[in-house]
């Protein structure tokens, strides 16, 4: 565990299995070595709905996220089970800013396979935790990799996210020592 950083947040907005979040903290504290926190459940701000899109609007729950006091946390994780977008993608799995505070987890197309069967819990929670530890990366100023064989590198759709390890490269494991000292 890093005792120089501030444990990482894991919030549910609106109803999401304990399950997830418990998984989603086990990645980060097993593959970084942070602590984590479960946090009390927000809910999703309405705002954030694009009736058109039948989405939600993850820049606004974003913005919506951020403003919370969640500053006794390094950095916050926001899981949630609704479909997210930004106006340059269909569909997201995970958003985040660079260098930000605040990143989200999808898990809605999580839960189904390519060929649209519903996905095993154990598969879920797995694409949950490298959602999570890729999100996590950008929070950390951790840019997108070239390397198909790092948790950087950018998945388009669930095929991506599979052969995806849970690992970073050796790359951005360097930069990633930068912002973690003690832990990767």
């Amino acid at each position: 565990m890093n005792a120089t950083l501030k444990p990482i947040g894991v919030v549910p907005f609106g109803e999401v299995p304990e399950v997830v979040l418990k998984s989603i903290a086990a990645s980060i504290l097993g593959y970084l070595k942070l602590d984590t926190e479960l946090l009390q459940p927000q809910k999703i701000p309405e705002n954030a709905y694009d009736p058109a899109r039948q989405q939600y609007d993850a820049g606004h729950l974003l913005n919506a996220f951020e403003s919370l006091a969640l500053q006794k946390h390094e950095k916050v994780i926001g899981v949630l089970e609704v479909d997210l977008f930004v106006p340059i993608l269909t569909y997201v799995f995970g958003e985040a800013r660079q260098g930000g505070h605040c990143a989200l987890v999808s898990l809605h197309r999580l839960r189904k396979n390519s060929d649209g069967s519903p996905a095993s819990r154990p598969l879920i929670l797995e694409r949950a935790g490298k959602v999570a530890l890729h999100e996590l990366g950008h929070l950390f100023n951790l840019v997108h990799c070239e390397d198909g064989r790092c948790l950087m590198h950018f998945s388009g759709g669930l095929k991506d996210l599979d052969k995806a390890p849970p690992y970073y490269c050796s790359y951005c494991s360097l930069y990633l020592r930068d912002a973690l000292p003690d832990s990767v």
